[in-house]
C-alpha cells in the first residue's frame, strides 16, 4: 500500500517526536511492504517564523492533497504577545477545520509497565483502558461571537458555546461505534443541569443510543467524571464529550496514566486525519533530547488503523512499545528514583528493533 503523508514537524519537542514517529513508520513500511511517500511542511511557530501565518496555504494544500497528516506540536511563548488568529494554535484550529476533523479519538491506557508512574495507587490504575471521544469542531473554542471588548479596566470578554443536533448526533454515532468493538460502554459527560447546549446534547446522545441495543449508555457531570477519573479509572471504556470538557478530561486521563507523553490521539471524520501527540511543544525541554517519543509514535498506530484499516501493523507498534516499556527502557518524564532516563532517539531506536522483532516472529509463524 501507498502510505501518502504530510509530516508537520510543529515546534518544541515537535520536530523530535516525529522524527522518531517517522523512523518508526518506515520500519513498519519495511517489514510489512508498503511504501512509504511523506512531505513535510511548516504549521504552527515554525510557519509563523518563515511566512507570518501559522497555517500557510501550501501546507494546507499538502495536507488535503495526503491520506493523513502527521502533526508534532504548535505552540511557544515567543508568540504570546500575537493577535489571536496569528497565534500558533490558530493554524491547529483551522486545519482541523478545513480538513473537517470533527472527531478526537484519545486513548488513555495504563500499561503494565508503568503502574509505578501513576499518582493513583497501582490497584486503581491496573487495567484502565479509556478512550476519550471529543468533539473537535464546536463549542467555546469556535463559537461566535467572541470579543473582548471596551476600555483598559473596563473590558467585557465574550466566549459562546453552541452545538446544533447534527454535530452532537455525528459524534455520538463515533463513540457508540468504537463502544461496539471494545466493552460496549459510553458515558456521555455533560454539565446538563446548568448548560443549555448540554441538555440538548444529553436529549441527543440518549436518542441516538437507541440504535445501538448492545451498548450501555450513562451520563454524568463533568465535575463528577473528573472525580471518578481518579477515583476509579478503568471503569471507563468510551467517554463522550464535547469540545472544551474532552480537552480537559483527556489531560487528566494522561496523568492518570502516568504522563502526557504516552498519549496518542486521532483526529478524524473528514477526508484526511490528523494525527498528533497530546502532549504540547514543552519549549523549555526543546533540543535537550529528553522528550518522551512514545505520544507521537503510538500516533502512528492510530494513522495506521483509522487512515489506512492496516490493524495488523498498528497493533505491532503498540506491542513494540509495550514491550520495550516492559524491558525497563523510560523516557525522562516516566522515570523513578534511581532509573536511568532513555534518550528521545535511543528509545525511538528500540521501538524500531521490537517492530522488526514482532514482524520476525509473525512471519515465522505464518511460514
Amino acid at each position: 500500500m501507498l502510505l501518502n503523508l504530510t509530516i508537520l514537524p510543529g515546534d518544541g519537542i515537535g520536530p523530535e517526536v516525529t522524527g522518531q514517529a517517522v523512523l518508526v513508520l518506515r520500519a513498519i513500511a519495511e517489514e510489512f511492504g508498503h511504501q512509504l511517500q511523506l512531505q513535510h511542511k511548516n504549521i504552527g511557530g515554525a510557519a509563523l517564523a518563515a511566512v507570518s501565518d501559522p497555517l500557510p496555504p501550501d501546507t494546507l494544500q499538502a495536507c488535503l492533497s495526503s491520506s493523513a497528516v502527521l502533526l508534532g506540536a504548535v505552540g511557544s511563548p515567543a508568540y504570546d504577545h500575537y493577535p489571536g488568529h496569528l497565534r500558533p494554535e490558530a493554524g491547529l484550529l483551522r486545519l482541523r477545520r478545513e480538513l473537517g476533523a470533527y472527531a478526537n479519538l484519545r486513548p488513555a491506557i495504563c500499561f503494565p509497565a508503568l503502574e509505578d508512574c501513576s499518582p493513583l495507587r497501582a490497584d486503581l490504575v491496573r487495567g484502565t483502558d479509556i478512550m476519550i471521544v471529543r468533539e473537535l469542531l464546536g463549542g467555546l473554542y469556535f463559537g461566535e461571537p467572541r470579543s473582548i471588548e471596551g476600555i483598559p479596566g473596563s473590558r467585557v470578554a465574550t466566549n459562546t458555546m453552541t452545538y446544533g443536533e447534527s454535530a452532537i448526533e455525528r459524534i455520538a454515532r463515533i463513540a457508540f461505534d468504537l463502544a461496539m468493538k471494545r466493552r460496549q460502554k459510553v458515558l456521555s459527560v455533560d454539565k446538563a443541569n446548568v448548560l443549555e447546549c448540554s441538555r440538548l446534547w444529553r436529549e441527543v446522545v440518549t436518542r441516538c443510543a437507541k440504535d445501538y441495543p448492545g451498548v450501555q449508555l450513562s451520563h454524568m457531570y463533568v465535575d463528577s467524571a473528573a472525580m471518578s477519573l481518579v477515583q476509579r479509572p478503568k471503569d471507563f471504556d468510551v467517554l463522550l464529550t464535547e469540545n472544551m470538557f474532552g480537552d480537559i478530561l483527556s489531560d487528566q486521563a494522561g496523568g492518570v496514566v502516568g504522563s502526557l507523553g504516552l498519549l496518542a490521539s486521532a483526529s478524524i471524520g473528514g477526508p484526511v486525519g490528523v494525527y498528533e501527540p497530546v502532549h504540547g511543544s514543552a519549549p523549555d525541554i526543546a533540543g535537550k533530547g529528553i522528550a518522551n517519543p512514545l505520544g507521537a509514535i503510538l500516533s502512528t498506530a492510530m494513522l495506521l488503523r483509522h487512515s489506512f484499516q492496516l490493524e495488523r501493523e498498528a497493533a505491532c507498534i503498540e506491542n513494540a512499545v509495550s514491550a520495550v516499556l516492559n524491558r525497563g527502557s523510560r523516557p525522562a518524564d516516566l522515570t523513578r528514583d534511581n532509573q536511568k532516563a532513555t534518550t528521545t532517539s535511543e528509545m525511538g531506536r528500540r521501538v524500531i528493533e521490537a517492530v522488526k522483532e514482532l514482524a520476525s516472529d509473525a512471519k515465522r509463524k505464518s511460514a
